[in-house]
């Protein structure tokens, strides 16, 4: 495979995921996926093929007004006769239950939202096409979702941050024998996140043909394989120089000869790899917040709309598709701008 870009590579894998989940599944569901393909990336449609597996898992566990044994048993009638009820009680099965295993299992609202959206769609479709005699979910209220307040970090700690991933400051004496190994390709990684706000994904998938030093710009495929170029700055400029002048001597494994970002294995670093990385170096920098590569992204969009207030540029870089969900994420920004603005106005003289 590679002769597929890293993109190419993970919608390919996620489309054969599909296939092994909908291949134990009646018919109709493999014409529901066939039937969205168009308007859903590969990636949407595995989300929606796990949660309607777990839903399917749900009805063989507990509809009694038919014989199901089994996925294969779940008709389209005994979809039909499935009400609202129903599915409420599948929504509160979800806040706690025990899965195939026997572990307990809880969802907040957001996953469990999450997984009756993946119904409606599947249900939306059939009751489209006439293949079920109603839609059930529509009768649902879909959970409310209360907004937690954005976690990301200031310039001290942002700074604090970059100074323990660049030397090291207080690590252990087992992670400095990693880090001496890998602190170039870390800053590279951390810095250049922290001044473009790049999701992890884009930042996994960069190769080495994707960046322009020169013009400080990076090639990036955004969600829904939609192409970008974003700018970084100066500072991750000289970063990914040092970097880059290691990367060219390394020999890396078939299949990731042309990544930016390798592993000690000499493979494409992963998702995972870089989530730990940020874990290991933030609970050092800064052990009060809870920092993901997501907030490294939330640190960047909040730095640049200090700075900017241009909230249809932030929304750009960031690659946003609806400029509302930028607005709502740094809503609490336009607060402490009005805040800071409170004595920009002088009614009166200071008196002497």
């Amino acid at each position: 495979m590679a002769e597929y870009s890293y993109h190419d590579q993970v919608e390919m894998q996620s489309l054969t995921y599909v296939d092994q989940i909908t291949s134990q599944m009646p018919r109709y569901v493999t014409t529901f996926f066939r039937g969205i393909s168009q308007t859903h990336s590969p990636r949407t449609r595995l989300m929606y093929a796990r949660e309607i597996q777990h839903f399917f898992d749900y009805i063989v566990e507990s509809y009694t007004d038919a014989p199901v044994t089994g996925y294969m048993d779940i008709s389209l009638d005994v979809l039909s006769s499935i009400d609202h009820e129903f599915i409420e009680d599948y929504l509160y099965h979800l806040q706690n239950y025990r899965d195939k295993s026997g572990v307990q299992r809880r969802n907040n609202d957001k996953t469990i939202k999450r997984k009756l959206c993946a119904i409606s769609v599947l249900y939306k479709y059939l009751y489209k096409h006439e293949m079920v005699t109603g839609n059930p979910v529509s009768k649902v209220d879909m959970p409310k979702i209360h907004e937690k307040a954005i976690v990301r970090m200031d310039a001290a700690e942002t700074a604090n941050f970059l100074d323990t991933v660049e030397f090291g400051n207080n690590l252990s004496a087992r992670q400095m024998k990693f880090h001496e190994k890998t602190k170039e390709r870390d800053l590279a990684i951390m810095t250049l996140m922290l001044s473009t706000g790049i999701r992890i994904s884009e930042c996994v998938g960069l190769d080495l043909t994707d960046v322009d030093i020169e013009n400080t710009s990076l090639r990036v495929i955004r969600k829904g394989g939609k192409e970008a170029v974003v700018y970084f700055s100066d500072e991750a400029a000289d970063a990914l120089r040092v970097y880059l002048a290691k990367r060219k001597k390394i020999d890396a494994e078939p299949g990731s000869e042309h990544a930016l970002f390798l592993s000690e294995q000499r493979k494409r670093l992963g998702v995972r790899s870089i989530q730990n990385l940020v874990k290991k170096y933030a609970r050092i920098a800064v052990p009060l917040k809870k920092i993901t590569p997501h907030k490294l992204r939330s640190t960047f969009g909040t730095a640049l709309y200090n700075e900017t207030s241009d909230i249809y540029l932030v929304a750009d870089v960031l690659g946003h598709n609806d400029v509302n969900t930028t607005r709502k994420h740094y809503a609490d920004m336009d607060d402490y701008k009005k805040r800071q603005s409170r004595n920009v106005v002088k009614l009166r003289e200071d008196s002497k």
